[in-house]
């Protein structure tokens, strides 16, 4: 069971050079920009982290993360547990130009002044993971299949639409 908090940020040459690995946990309420796709969450990420240097030279992180949100059901916008896990390949890269070079097995990760956002990298991790739309079952949703129609539209489907140009039949003498 991971216990131990992830640092905020590294140094990930050093950490590739010597085949690192880390492993914690990340607290999602320290993710502002999550918070912001899908509301404030609580508890924590899981997250397992490999720094390497493979084969070609590239330095690269392979990872691991799996995590419990709260997320709102497109229905009736109430707060629905959804598992959410991601396995990805970062390349280091210092400049975007560098990034261009990366194959396209390889998602580039930004490295500033040998430094590394390990929050940053997380929290797109999950956001790049999140599911597309969310739902309740019909029967566990607060909103009903009946409260999704309008009536109206089904109304207005039955009567046969008028064409505009009726009118011209109409003058012309064609009724």
């Amino acid at each position: 069971m991971l216990t131990s908090r992830l640092p905020g940020r590294v140094e990930p040459y050093r950490l590739a050079a010597h085949a690192e690995h880390l492993e914690g946990l990340v607290a999602l309420a320290d993710l502002p920009r999550l918070a912001d796709e899908v509301g404030a969450q609580r508890g924590d990420a899981r997250v397992w982290l490999d720094f390497t240097i493979d084969a070609q030279g590239r330095r690269v992180i392979s990872g691991h993360l799996e995590a419990e949100l709260q997320l709102p059901c497109r229905r009736c916008l109430s707060p629905m547990a959804q598992d959410v896990a991601s396995d990805f390949l970062l390349g280091m890269v210092t400049s975007d130009a560098l990034a261009a070079d990366l194959p396209s097995t390889h998602e580039p990760v930004l490295v500033e002044n040998e430094q590394l956002n390990l929050l940053g990298v997380v929290e797109d991790e999950l956001i790049l993971s999140l599911p597309q739309v969310v739902y309740h079952d019909e029967a566990d949703c607060a909103v009903s299949r009946d409260q999704l129609s309008s009536g109206a539209a089904s109304d207005a489907s039955e009567a046969s639409p008028k064409s505009p140009f009726d009118v011209l039949k109409h003058l012309k003498g064609k009724t």
